[in-house]
């Protein structure tokens, strides 16, 4: 009975030994994702907010292209296409045996009802100027779609790549702000209010399975509750880590992964060009700011000064930072010179406590040492969203744009810059059509010139993308090609 009892004992404990061995551990299937903004919806056709894409973008919604890690355009619904030689006609063909996640079919149609819904009459499509050469889409058959265009664009795979082209079902896209229906290879679970937003796998995904059994996306937007965050193990990524005072801390710890990779985002002292139509006084604002301040004070050193509305990361970019210099009293010889005194202005600040909030502290007293005084105003997203954005009842705010390559937006008539100027609407009605390399890149720096010579707005600087995540999580982005948590890759290291 003695040794029956002994050899039990030496095979329970071998039995535990092996269990608790990190050979034979199974690795972890969810993974929870810190993000700074809670999206106001979950319809990237019919936000402008770049937090309903980190969420949605290439997890629940596709689109007929999309975007690689790398930047680069891939297939997606879309498995190949043509382009006539004349470059006015586009067919895709279509993946087959691609369904929804309730279970409806994927076809032709839908793409047809996704493009046209772009450019309909009531469209809250936030990009939909970048698909005005669309002429008409027509139905082939099942899994082939046709796009006739205007005139040439050479733009137009690219632009089929973001989130605002993804498509949609006409059965579910009213319900898709609350209740998102996607192809891809996540499906929506479950949202709580403030807190976050669950994913799961979708397990009759079309493509390459993801290795992820399910996601949840928790929003954080105080530096301090992130870091805490992270350290408690609350979240296992930040790809957007909102304390970068305190990344330090991570660097020096093997639990932790520090990634410091590049955005498409230009942070910009935007100007209500409608209201601030003096040149003098635009140009005064930009010489009286200190950039590398902000960068030092908001962003801890994270960031690159620009001086246009353009990545430094992009092969065509021009550095015209010396334009706008840091010269205060430059600054004030211009007010003088437009004969402006006792300039009040209102700074509407988004919920973003980095380059928003802190860099918003910096440039009211940067203003003010000049003669300039503001009236600060900080704004949750959705308040932003409708003084700003839409009602554009402001002077300036600070704010990231983060879709890639987007120049053209100051040429938009109705856009909350309220830049008109023919000389750049030219510029980019021409790169719209002309597909040369060459002229293309005189194009680009012509228009960044532009912007420049005319001080558009206050150029700030290309935000980082300063991320923190767990050692033994692989796969997430290094960069930000365009504004996305994508996870189809991502999996955890045994």
């Amino acid at each position: 009975m003695r040794t029956s009892l002994v050899v039990l004992a030496l095979a329970g404990a071998l039995a535990m030994t092996t269990a608790l061995t990190p050979a034979f551990a199974q690795a972890r299937t969810d993974v929870k994702v810190g993000l700074v903004l809670e999206p106001p919806s979950l319809d990237p056709t019919a936000e402008a907010a770049a937090a309903v894409d980190e969420v949605v973008y290439a997890n629940v919604f596709e689109g007929l292209t999309r975007f690689a890690a790398d930047g680069s355009i891939l297939p997606a619904l879309a498995e190949s296409w043509t382009i006539s030689d004349d470059g006015l006609t586009y067919t895709f063909k279509l993946h087959e045996g691609v369904t929804f996640h309730d279970g409806s079919a994927f076809d032709a149609e839908d793409v047809k009802f996704s493009l046209d819904r772009i450019n309909a009459e009531g469209s809250l499509n936030a990009q939909k100027a970048l698909y005005t050469s669309i002429e008409s889409v027509t139905v082939v058959d099942p899994t082939t779609v046709e796009l006739k265009l205007k005139q040439p664009d050479g733009n137009l795979i690219y632009n089929l790549a973001w989130g605002d082209a993804v498509i949609v079902a006409p059965e579910s896209a009213e319900a898709n702000k609350t209740n998102p229906i996607g192809t891809g290879p996540f499906s929506f679970k479950d949202r709580v209010e403030g807190d976050s937003i669950t994913l799961e796998k979708n397990q009759s995904y079309w493509g390459t399975p993801v290795k992820l059994e399910a996601a949840t996306f928790r929003f954080i937007a105080d530096p301090t509750a992130a870091f805490g965050a992270l350290q408690a193990g609350d979240v296992d990524t930040f790809p957007n880590f909102p304390a970068p005072e305190t990344v330090a801390q991570f660097e020096g710890d093997p639990r932790f992964r520090v990634v410091i990779g590049a955005t498409e985002g230009e942070t910009i002292l935007a100007m209500n060009n409608a209201k601030l139509d003096n040149v003098k006084v635009r140009q005064a604002i930009a010489h009286a700011i200190d950039r590398q301040a902000i960068i030092d004070g908001a962003m801890f050193g994270y960031g690159t000064p620009i001086g246009t509305f353009l990545s430094p990361a992009n092969p065509n970019y021009v550095d015209l930072t010396a334009q706008s210099a840091y010269d205060p009293e430059k600054s004030k010889a211009l007010l003088a010179e437009a004969g402006v005194t006792d300039l009040t202005l209102s700074l509407k600040l988004p919920p973003v406590e980095g380059y928003a909030r802190r860099g918003g502290e910096i440039i009211a007293q940067q203003l003010a040492a000049v003669g300039i005084k503001t009236e600060v105003t900080n704004l949750e997203w959705a308040q932003w969203l409708g003084e700003v954005f839409t009602d554009k009842n402001f002077d300036l705010t600070i704010i990231s744009h983060t879709e890639p390559n987007d120049i053209g937006i100051f040429a938009r008539p109705d856009y909350y810059f309220g830049y008109r100027n023919a000389d750049f609407d030219k510029i980019i009605a021409d790169l719209a059509v002309e597909s040369d390399p060459a002229k293309r890149t005189e194009l680009y720096r012509a228009a960044q010139q532009n912007l420049s010579d005319n001080y558009a707005s206050g150029f700030l600087f290309e935000l980082a993308k300063v991320g923190v995540e767990n050692a033994k999580l692989k796969g997430m982005w290094e960069n930000a090609p365009t504004q996305a948590t994508d996870l189809t890759a991502v999996y955890w290291e045994e």
